[in-house]
């Protein structure tokens, strides 16, 4: 039988101050646009980017979040563009984030470059609290859905990157805005998200690559986030790796070039905490499809 996420509705409308958290993915080396948008540009390719995560399978209202973007290069130019996508469900809300993202980059030597990104993003959040179970219906509080409010945001970040090695600072929203008010109780308030995240990859022998990579989110009003991941490439065809989110989850991963331009993820995440009595773990799978890229200049296979 599926459990009510009681704890759901705690965080939606009755804590005293909410902080809106960015939706999380397992596999973010792979688009990191989402939350660095000094990232748009990089893979000097035309790339579009598909993802659907379904978390803690088994309850119900857990989050259920689908992404997808589109970035490039412009010729000639140092300056990156992309349009990123993200609808995130968890409960009695929805949320859809867009966002513009624009890229300026400096080469530094003859192997690496930084990055500065912008960000601009228009939220619209719906609430429908028709979908819970109150226990006091004539609670004035549930009375009135939340229908496509509106909250503007912008965003920085920074890219250092080679073809081997990247490192980069960004926060993706620096307003702290109120969704919602009710009584001067704010609830869905965005906080300030810092990303740091880094890796590099090692050539193992011809056929085998190895990378290691690193995540951290600091929020106010959540425990430190760190994901730790490592991702063997066999034959520029085939990924296999491990993750390891702390204190949260172990996840295994899996990827497949299916041609030049194509290329398959799955991630399968099974909590480490008590949660893990209630869920049969998290899904989560995606699409990478590029355009006009530039071998001449990879020295190895992308990983990011």
């Amino acid at each position: 039988m599926k459990t009510k996420l009681i704890f759901f509705v705690l965080m939606l409308v009755t804590v005293s101050s909410y902080a809106q958290q960015d939706a999380q993915y397992t596999q973010y080396m792979y688009n990191p646009i989402n939350i660095n948008p000094a990232y748009a540009g990089s893979r000097e390719a035309l790339s579009i980017f598909g993802l659907h995560r379904t978390q803690w399978v088994g309850l119900d209202g857990a989050p259920v979040t689908n992404a997808a973007s589109i970035h490039t290069p412009i010729e000639n130019t140092n300056i990156g563009i992309g349009l990123s996508f993200v609808n995130d469900k968890i409960g009695p809300s929805d949320q859809n984030n867009i966002s513009v993202d624009f890229s300026y980059t400096v080469p530094t030597s003859e192997t690496f470059q930084l990055s500065f990104g912008l960000k601009a993003t228009a939220d619209l959040l719906n609430i429908d609290y028709t979908k819970l179970n109150i226990y006091n219906p004539s609670d004035p509080r549930f009375q009135n859905n939340v229908d496509n409010k509106f909250s503007p945001n912008i965003g920085a970040g920074i890219y250092f990157h080679s073809d081997q090695t990247y490192i980069g600072l960004s926060v993706p929203n620096f307003l702290e805005t109120k969704h919602y008010d009710d009584n001067s109780t704010s609830v869905a308030q965005e906080r300030l998200h810092y990303y740091f995240m880094a890796g590099h990859v090692f050539d193992l022998s011809y056929d085998v690559k190895f990378k290691p990579s690193l995540l951290t989110k600091v929020v106010q009003g959540a425990p430190l986030q760190v994901d730790l991941s490592a991702n063997f490439l066999f034959f520029d065809k085939l990924t296999l790796g491990a993750a390891y989110r702390w204190s949260a989850a172990v996840s295994g991963m899996a990827g497949f070039q299916v041609s030049d331009a194509i290329f398959v993820g799955y991630a399968y995440d099974a909590e480490s905490t008590k949660l893990a009595n209630y869920n049969s773990g998290s899904h989560e799978i995606f699409l990478r499809f590029e355009l006009f890229r530039n071998y001449d200049r990879m020295i190895t296979p992308r990983f990011f």
